[in-house]
């Protein structure tokens, strides 16, 4: 229940914000709208307004603003207001003065960006509310503080002779004065290239960087930076090891495998190399020390076929969280961290985009509905604040995508007007009607690849 309500959050004001953009520039240049609908396919439930019909439909994987003029995409949207129209007839139709048609090029534009542009806002609005609320964790230095081995793609091996707490001096020739910049080179160096990073007191590395941004991502991500986060554990997943083994919300963990633990790293690195093995635990738990035995799931890691890690389904506690530094921004510091975070996910978006089409991203780590539930819900149970930055991020890769020129997007009705624009001329009923279908078969073939890859993530496949 808590997976489907986060889904319907997450997707619901999403897309309610998106469609909203258009409406509302619509309304602006008065073009009729006679329906405003969440959703896409048949109606579920909805009311009449004045002139615009306010719908649920039944396939909750987008929304429509229909506007008069635009009949090419009835047959997509799923209504037809019960009224049957030809080819022909929607051909021949005179643009009335609330057309879309027959308002002017700019005023076209504005109304189909308004779309993608509402979901770039809502992104900058609620990065920088969260920037002003709970604050900006402040940059950790530059100090390697261990390396997780189980995820560590075979480019990374080289870090395993660097001691933990070695502190980062330089990427590939750049000085460095935090961890994030030590991220960020590697996340923007060209693929298949050798970088080298260079430590204060400890020898180089120089490695390949992986073509294949799965692969970077696991890279970066086993590299981790030297932090004190606490061992605390602040959620355990229903059917989970944790729960099986007796773990609750509040733990301390004192002990794993025999060995003492003083940071989270320390545990995820003991439950990580142990999949299918019995781990004993030591917890304080309301002042005293239970003792626990877990044992892992073996999770196969994708940057590495064949190899296997422990999972037991715990999170740290936002509270452990809370005890790095950070910084409540005013009002105008804020909005700069939200236009920068925004412009940091929308390049990240794009650059993996872009590798789907180079070769160097992976088209297995496009991820569908399935997937959106299962972060929907990690998220949500992790906090508000995990949360809505994880609708910040997914509103900009609604953008992003929606600027695809695909017909039926809005890229591929923002393409049709630069073309206008071009020729002189518009499109013709016809010419718009064939390239939607092509369109609408181009985003139900991702729509099934992306389902697809999330049942095979499901399956461990």
């Amino acid at each position: 229940m808590i997976t489907i309500l986060a889904t319907v959050v997450v997707l619901g004001v999403l897309i309610f914000v998106h469609e909203l953009g258009h409406f509302v520039t619509a309304k602006l240049v008065d073009i009729e709208v006679p329906r405003f609908s969440i959703g896409l396919g048949p109606k579920a439930w909805g009311f009449k307004r004045g002139e615009t019909e306010y719908v649920i439909s039944w396939l909750p994987l987008g929304g429509y603003v229909k506007m008069a003029g635009m009949e090419e995409l009835e047959a997509i949207e799923g209504g037809s207001d019960g009224k049957k129209s030809t080819d022909a007839d929607a051909g021949a139709r005179k643009a009335g003065p609330r057309d879309f048609e027959s308002k002017s090029l700019p005023a076209r534009m504005l109304v189909i960006s308004a779309g993608v542009i509402m979901n770039v806002v809502f992104a900058v609005v609620v990065f920088a509310s969260i920037a002003m609320i709970w604050g900006v964790a402040l940059p950790l230095k530059p100090v390697l503080g261990g390396v997780l081995e189980e995820t560590l793609p075979s480019q990374g091996r080289p870090f395993l002779d660097v001691p933990a707490g070695s502190r980062v001096i330089a990427v590939g020739g750049h000085a460095v004065a935090n961890w994030r910049q030590v991220q960020t080179d590697i996340a923007t160096a060209p693929g298949g290239s050798e970088l080298t990073i260079r430590f204060e007191h400890a020898k180089p590395v120089t490695f390949q960087v992986p073509k294949q941004d799965s692969l970077r991502t696991a890279l970066i991500g086993s590299l981790s930076p030297e932090t004190h986060t606490t061992p605390l554990i602040g959620q355990v997943v229903s059917g989970s090891p944790a729960e099986r083994a007796g773990m609750k919300a509040g733990d301390r963990i004192l002990e794993a495998d025999g060995a003492p633990v003083s940071s989270w790293l320390d545990f995820v690195n003991v439950v990580e190399h142990q999949p299918g093995q019995p781990v004993p635990l030591v917890v304080r738990r309301d002042g005293k020390q239970v003792a626990l035995t877990v044992v892992p799931d073996s999770t196969a890691v994708p940057a590495a076929p064949g190899r296997f890690i422990g999972r037991i389904g715990v999170a740290v506690s936002q509270a452990a969280m809370a005890n790095v530094p950070r910084a409540r921004k005013g009002p105008i510091e804020a909005f700069g961290y939200g236009v920068g975070q925004t412009w940091f996910v929308t390049s990240m978006i794009g650059h993996f985009i872009g590798g789907l089409f180079t070769g160097s991203a992976s088209p297995r780590d496009v991820g569908g509905p399935i997937l959106i539930a299962q972060l929907s819900h990690q998220m949500i149970e992790m906090g508000l604040e995990a949360f809505l930055n994880f609708m910040a991020l997914f509103s900009v890769n609604l953008a992003v995508l929606n600027l695809l020129p695909i017909p039926i997007l809005d890229g591929g009705q923002l393409l049709f007007l630069v073309l206008e624009a071009v020729r002189g001329r518009s499109l013709s009923y016809e010419q718009r009607m064939r390239l939607s279908q092509v369109g609408l078969v181009i985003v139900v073939a991702i729509m099934v690849w992306a389902l697809a890859n999330d049942v095979m993530r499901l399956f461990g496949m």
